[in-house]
């Protein structure tokens, strides 16, 4: 088995590259936000690909599920300090709709691999690529 195979999958790729893009709206964002939403979001936006490869540092379809569980909750924390950047009108509403169909996406992601590993203990073989 590849050590590092998270990597692999679809859904880290996407987490990855939603953390890239809210990196560099962020970088737009007024200097007074810089410890607080700036930070929030930073975290909260890591956290997905950070849980992702957490839980597959485990070995229980149980243990990687509930890690799963905790990106989804850093999708939805992510979601709303968006939307809380564009009632600041920090970022526009494109923009945010265009991280709302990135986070959607993801989410499905998440669940379908959810899915997929409580239905099959064998998780490598849920790699797409």
């Amino acid at each position: 088995m590849e050590l590092f195979y998270y990597r692999r999958l679809d859904v880290y790729r996407d987490a990855k590259q939603l953390a890239v893009n809210i990196n560099e709206v962020l970088k737009s964002f007024p200097k007074e936000e810089r410890y607080a939403l700036t930070s929030q979001l930073q975290r909260a936006s890591t956290s997905v690909m950070f849980n992702i490869a957490e839980g597959f540092g485990r070995y229980s379809s149980k243990e990687r599920t509930h890690f799963l569980d905790i990106a989804n909750g850093s999708l939805m924390e992510v979601s709303s300090q968006i939307e809380l950047a564009e009632a600041y009108h920090y970022i526009s509403t494109t923009q945010r709709e265009e991280f709302d169909n990135q986070i959607l996406s993801i989410v499905k992601q998440l669940a379908g691999l959810r899915k997929a590993l409580l239905q099959s203990p064998n998780s490598s073989s849920l790699i797409t690529k």
